[in-house]
């Protein structure tokens, strides 16, 4: 049974001690760098409401609207498969490992973290900020919403942490807006949160790259023949590892030891696989994740650098290739 209520009753003072209680439920250090009156015992700093909205025990949505007095960070380390966030209204930073994003109102990012690599947040002040979470708990099986007779989700996060960011259609906000606005029984929010969690979720989960483009007619997830199934297994987490940290500095003999194969039969199985060869997979993987620093208003040095690419010209070269377009290009139209 899907339980709703508010973390903080409306629209009160929160103090430093109370988002460290908040942070001490879910797993999140905050930080005041700017909390004023340090010699007092609670400095407040901001002024809102939090709303929890608890749908299963694999499934929780959060919804924050706070007038944010002094700024202040937080750093989640709790493991989960998947944390969705959408900006309703003002403007955060969001960083993990070497990424790091400016986001506003409209903006949303979908992010797998560990207690290795936590997730950090950064709210400036003074402003309104209102923010939807979406966590996906830790859990043995995804959650398969059966009260809704809906099939089951693949929620399978990635072998490493991951930040995706993307831009939220304004026809869910609209429906976020309103699903905020409404005063429904308890029974009617916790349908209108699940289905509205199931489409944030259909639009927020990274797509990976080779599931965009098969490389023949059987469709993604078969086993071409001539693979096991073991064969499989290890192709797709080091497939998997290329796609979330494209910026690492491979090799493929290193590559081979990770999967358990020789460089030859790697480079074999891996065409095979996925119809392309390995470094051409990381390449794309590269570029795709340019033209999203690119769009986020990182010059095009900055992007070279943090996409693997040691010269900007190569960098340059490579992905007018792949888009027909310089990557100057997309930085001055965003």
């Amino acid at each position: 049974m899907a339980t709703l209520g508010p973390i903080t009753p409306s629209c009160v003072p929160l103090t430093t001690h109370d988002l460290l209680a908040i942070g001490q439920r879910f797993g999140i250090d905050y930080r005041f760098p700017e909390a004023p009156d340090r010699s007092q015992p609670a400095p407040c700093v901001a002024r809102g409401r939090v709303m929890d909205v608890e749908i299963d025990p694999t499934l929780r949505v959060t919804h924050s609207d706070l007038d944010v007095l002094h700024a202040y960070a937080s750093t989640s380390r709790r493991t989960a498969p998947w944390f969705l966030s959408v900006i309703l209204e003002g403007r955060i930073q969001v960083s993990l490992g070497r990424q790091s994003f400016q986001l506003q109102a409209g903006d949303a990012f979908s992010a797998h973290f560990n207690e290795q690599t936590g997730l950090e947040v950064f709210q400036p002040a003074p402003q309104r900020l209102r923010i939807l979470n979406v966590s996906l708990l830790a859990c043995t099986e995804p959650p398969t919403f059966s009260s809704i007779n809906c099939s089951p989700i693949n929620v399978t996060p990635p072998v490493t942490p991951l930040l995706h960011t993307w831009k939220v259609p304004q026809f869910l906000i609209h429906s976020l807006e309103t699903a905020l606005a409404s005063n429904w029984p308890i029974e009617r929010q916790r349908l209108l949160w699940q289905g509205l969690a199931l489409q944030l979720l259909a639009h927020g989960l990274p797509v990976p790259i080779a599931s965009l483009e098969p490389s023949d007619e059987r469709g993604v997830g078969s086993i071409p023949p001539g693979l096991s199934h073991r064969d499989h297994q290890r192709l797709e987490r080091l497939r998997q590892q290329l796609e979330h940290s494209p910026n690492q500095d491979y090799r493929l003999e290193q590559l081979a030891r990770n999967a358990a194969m020789s460089p030859s039969s790697l480079r074999t199985k891996f065409q095979r696989c996925y119809g392309c060869s390995i470094f051409d997979y990381l390449r794309r993987c590269r570029l795709t994740q340019a033209q999203e620093y690119l769009r986020r208003g990182y010059s095009v040095q900055q992007t070279a650098h943090a996409c693997g690419y040691r010269h900007a010209t190569n960098f340059a070269t490579a992905f007018k290739r792949a888009f027909g377009i310089a990557p100057h290009e997309v930085h001055h139209r965003h």
